[in-house]
């Protein structure tokens, strides 16, 4: 039975709905025999195992654990939800605190048991600051290690489809960078909608400044919609998109989503955040974004907030001054 490769695959987080998800999608789209669960909470980490089996996939080496050693020991490839969810009335920035320390931890088990790893995506909230911290504890190069912000272009592509009652197929390229949170800064000048560009429609009768302003706000607030239909934050477009990243990374098609990565360059310095990225075999590329001045603008004041956020990790002691990185991380 063919599979894209034989590493191992860990799923950090798995007894959460995120995790679980993205055990069953990494089964379905048959990416290794390999995988572990792993969840410092043994009964439900052992339901989503039982619930694996019950599916009778062919073929997988599925294993579960609670150890921290065993379940990173040899991983080559790695996705974690193991952060707090999100939960009605908080922002992704709530959860800044706990998850930091969680990241922490988690970096550092990474660069213990499986400093060989060839990718790790992180998609705890706030993600850009959960997979920096990720990045720097653990001691791998910034082409292995992303996070997902691809959530938010899915969401402007799903809201422009709904708006035009379109397929979504016919909304090409649609585009969130800077923060995976509502200071992202949401670009129009990038998108064609059935190959017209969107900066020419909106302000027209197809799409007024305030339907365009109002659309623009769903898509910021997103997650938080999902929060008030369902009653608990997104899981399974979190799951999947993360396991097409990890699918790339293993050599499989290029994912082409934006994607949260490590960014220090003239223009933003010392940072993850979403840009135009391509993940494949080689690890996380990304190229200078470009828009109108008004998204430029949008784009650096997005870069602010994550500074900020940056800011207030470092003064709560989880990780040091910027000029002390690289003794932690020669990479960065």
């Amino acid at each position: 039975m063919d599979f894209l490769t034989n590493d191992k695959l860990l799923i950090s987080g798995a007894a959460g709905m995120i995790g679980s998800n993205m055990a069953q999608t990494a089964m379905m789209m048959r990416l290794t025999p390999n995988i572990t669960l792993y969840d410092p909470y043994a009964p439900a980490l052992e339901g989503v195992f039982e619930e694996m089996m019950h599916c009778g996939f062919e073929g997988f080496n599925l294993t579960f654990t609670s150890d921290v050693e065993e379940a990173f020991k040899g991983a080559k490839y790695i996705v974690s939800s193991g952060g707090a969810a999100r939960k009605a009335g908080m922002t992704r920035e709530d959860l800044l605190k706990g998850n930091a320390q969680i990241a922490e931890d988690f970096g550092k088990n990474v660069r213990k048991y499986c400093p060989d790893v060839n990718f790790v995506v992180v998609i705890f909230n706030p993600a850009d600051i959960t997979g920096l911290i990720t990045l720097l504890y653990s001691g791998l190069k910034p082409t292995q290690v992303a996070t997902l912000a691809a959530l938010d272009s899915t969401r402007l592509r799903s809201e422009l489809s709904k708006k035009f009652k379109i397929s979504p197929d016919s909304v090409v390229n649609a585009r969130t960078y800077g923060g995976h949170g509502e200071q992202m800064a949401v670009f129009a000048s990038t998108t064609t909608v059935n190959g017209k560009p969107l900066t020419e429609i909106i302000g027209t009768e197809m799409l007024p400044q305030n339907d365009w302003e109002e659309l623009r706000t769903r898509v910021v607030q997103g997650g938080a919609n999902i929060i008030k239909l369902r009653g608990r934050s997104s899981f399974q477009s979190p799951s999947y998109l993360s396991i097409e990243m990890i699918a790339a990374a293993m050599g499989g098609k290029p994912f082409t989503w934006p994607a949260g990565t490590y960014v220090n360059d003239d223009r933003f310095k010392n940072i993850m955040m979403a840009m135009e990225t391509v993940i494949d075999k080689s690890g996380i590329h990304y190229k200078e974004v470009k828009g109108t001045p008004e998204e430029e603008a949008e784009l650096e004041r997005s870069y602010k907030h994550l500074c900020d956020m940056r800011k207030e990790v470092i003064d709560l002691g989880i990780m040091p001054p910027i000029a002390d990185w690289k003794e932690l991380n020669p990479n960065m």
